[in-house]
């Protein structure tokens, strides 16, 4: 294959093709970065580039025997900018960190790694990955490739970007509020969120905490699946990892779907505000799945208090995360994580336990609402990509939202059920930009999401639409 055409294809052929040794890891890299060299300026997608280590690493790839070579042989992969990568610049998009280097690489980064792949280095994110705009005082915002005015979303922006613009075939994401999902949609490619657990995280100062969750993200959700086979299973070092092996993620998605029960929601019954035309273009979409022999009903569960609960959840988290670095250089943290550090601060032991309390109720009238549905569907995001020079969303439908939350709760809310959630491409507005639809499955269910996922995005194909200037 010539010029870029490597680039446009799927993770998992590109891998077939290196292991096989049907192309070469050389070959496949040069067009990588010649590629980045050629688009990444107009997006800034990745923000530090490994150039010569990535090299370094095809070439030892080409020579490793047939025998030894893994799952991800010579694949080029994107990790984002809040993991360590051992010998790779590691910002976590902050001035404090601007030239930290570290000398480890994250679990996950390391599982990519033993399966082959080849990290030429890390996507860009906001500011220690808070708030769902990707921007941040060392590379600046990452812009959309179907429209360069527009924002990527976040925090997992870089990543979207890089995969909708081709610069490589596979990235990573986390996604505490929404971080894998927002993205994704804004770009047009898939980001799942699994169950708490299903990719294990070490090192993590709060193992134990069940709401940020590491995940895949590609142009497909078979190749999602792909990166999860290699990305998930159990390790005694995270307390609260899932036993299933990644293994599990490797077998083909097709499935019968006659008789599945949908249930459809615009809004998780007035929980947040959404624009019109996000939900125009959802409600659209819908027709797949009645194709695919579902029964699709409108209802939601109750999360009348979701809202609540996950900003306070948040800004304690965000307290028990950023205080020491509030207390030492609180000048030079963003306005956002200095509201959200400064609200975790003045929290009560008690208002945490009470939004526990709330978080274990809201959990339990979702599980009873699986009792009657097998997935919950509704729109990733309220809104379509906005101004790249927008910081967050301050209004929908002329409603004033208080914070740079409010705009993000059809993701948020969703977090703390735990249940895995998946964004797929849903279509487009009627100005090319991206809509993203969210399939929420049973708890630890991660695999039926996938499948499900799979039949959505065969059945419209909106995958398929590239951005035009690439």
């Amino acid at each position: 294959m010539t010029t870029d055409e490597l680039c446009f294809q799927s993770a998992r052929d590109i891998a077939e093709m290196t292991r096989g040794g049907n192309v070469s890891c050389t070959d496949l890299m040069i067009q990588t970065l010649a590629r980045i060299d050629a688009v990444n300026p107009n997006v800034n997608a990745i923000c530090t580039l490994a150039a010569d280590q990535a090299m370094d690493g095809a070439k030892a790839a080409d020579n490793l025997p047939k025998e030894k070579r893994g799952k991800l042989h010579g694949v080029p992969v994107a990790v984002k900018d809040l993991a360590e990568t051992k010998g790779i610049r590691t910002t976590w998009g902050s001035p404090l960190f601007e030239n930290h280097v570290p000398d480890f690489d994250q679990l996950f980064v390391t599982r990519m790694k033993e399966a082959g792949a080849i990290i030429i280095g890390k996507t860009n994110t906001p500011e220690f990955g808070a708030g769902s705009q990707t921007f941040n005082p060392i590379f600046g915002p990452s812009r959309n490739p179907y429209d360069l005015s527009k924002t990527v979303g976040g925090s997992s922006g870089g990543a979207a970007c890089a995969l909708a613009s081709h610069l490589t075939p596979l990235a990573d994401g986390s996604d505490l509020g929404g971080s894998l999902r927002n993205p994704a949609a804004f770009c047009n490619v898939v980001g799942f969120r699994p169950s708490p657990g299903r990719v294990p995280s070490y090192p993590d100062r709060m193992a134990w905490n069940p709401l940020p969750t590491l995940g895949p993200m590609a142009r497909t959700v078979d190749d999602v699946a792909f990166l999860l086979s290699v990305m998930a299973g159990p390790d005694a070092r995270c307390p609260i990892s899932l036993d299933e092996p990644g293994a599990v993620f490797d077998a083909p998605l097709g499935h019968d779907w006659a008789g599945t029960r949908i249930a459809w929601t615009p809004d998780l019954g007035g929980a947040y505000d959404i624009e019109p035309e996000v939900v125009a273009v959802c409600e659209s979409s819908l027709g797949a799945f009645t194709d695919l022999g579902c029964e699709v009903a409108a209802d939601q569960p109750d999360v009348k208090d979701g809202a609540e609960i996950f900003q306070t959840l948040r800004a304690w988290m965000f307290a028990s995360s950023f205080a020491d670095a509030y207390e030492l250089a609180r000048d030079k943290l963003k306005d956002t994580i200095i509201w959200n550090v400064e609200k975790g601060l003045a929290l009560s032991a008690q208002d945490v336990g009470t939004a526990e309390i709330a978080r274990t109720q809201l959990y339990e009238r979702v599980l009873k609402f699986f009792e009657t549905y097998d997935f919950l569907v509704l729109p990733t995001t309220q809104v379509p990509p906005f101004d790249v020079d927008m910081p967050w969303v301050t209004e929908i439908n002329g409603k004033t939202q208080d914070n740079y939350l409010d705009w993000m709760m059809s993701c948020s809310i969703l977090t703390l059920t735990g249940c895995p959630a998946i964004s797929v491409p849903a279509g487009f507005t009627e100005s090319g930009l991206p809509i993203g639809l969210q399939i929420v499955g049973r708890p630890r269910a991660d695999l039926s999401v996938l499948q499900m996922a799979h039949a959505f995005e065969q059945q419209t194909g909106h995958w398929k639409r590239e951005p035009a200037f690439t």
